[in-house]
């Protein structure tokens, strides 16, 4: 990672803005859960993971309490990360199908994966204040990746907290004319990435089949396309 995105991410792994996720990272690091306990929990924000010239910026919700929170990597340790990880490889954007830690010598090419959210929340639920609270990271790295040129949101949450995103910065007036649903594809304003809507590889929407490996992989493959154009 270059040194502007390295800082920024040191400065998400020290953030406080949110004392009631601080608490909950913190404590389910303590606690830990069964078949976890003989591991150390990671237990702060999670910071952004991927490659610093991507054309692909994956967005997410927050940290699983038992999957980066305990890992300290985006997407890893939980069945939502085992999805995305194994249709990334299948999509050419991943070294390998599976991220187990952050130690495992995974790389991924031309995607760069965040949150909205970088600390776990209760529940799966920030506030919409916590997610305001991050704002800037997330803005602060869209602007060190020079090459974004598609933003796949993960999930109607990550997708409202892009567009606020883009509102805030007076890009759009309003979000109403971007009606979230899976695998569609959003020209926002000239000039900015290409945003697709997709439905979240939670274990709630792969275990009930809203959504399916195939479907993901079909968004990945259209923003690889768009990516390359």
């Amino acid at each position: 990672m270059h040194a502007p995105l390295k800082i920024l991410e040191d400065e998400i792994v020290n953030c406080r803005l949110c004392p009631r996720l601080r608490e909950h990272c913190a404590q389910v690091a303590a606690v830990k859960r069964r078949a976890y306990r003989d591991q150390e929990y990671w237990g702060r924000p999670v910071p952004a993971f991927g490659d610093p010239q991507a054309r692909i910026l994956v967005l997410g919700l927050a940290p699983g309490a038992h999957g980066s929170n305990r890992t300290g990597r985006m997407f890893t340790g939980d069945r939502s990360g085992d999805v995305l990880y194994r249709v990334l490889h299948q999509a050419g954007l991943a070294s390998q199908p599976v991220s187990s830690s952050r130690h495992d010598g995974l790389t991924l090419h031309d995607v760069f994966i965040t949150a909205a959210a970088r600390c776990a929340p209760p529940g799966n639920k920030p506030t919409p204040q916590e997610i305001r609270n991050c704002r800037p990271f997330l803005e602060r790295e869209l602007d060190l990746l020079p090459n974004v040129k598609v933003v796949v949101a993960l999930g109607k949450i990550a997708f409202d907290a892009y567009l606020d995103l883009l509102k805030s910065r007076g890009a759009i007036r309003s979000r109403a004319p971007f009606v979230f649903g899976h695998d569609r594809e959003f020209v926002t304003a000239p000039g900015l990435p290409i945003l697709i809507s997709s439905y979240h590889p939670s274990q709630q929407n792969t275990s009930t089949g809203k959504l399916t490996e195939k479907m993901l992989r079909d968004v990945f493959r259209r923003a690889r396309r768009l990516a390359e154009r």
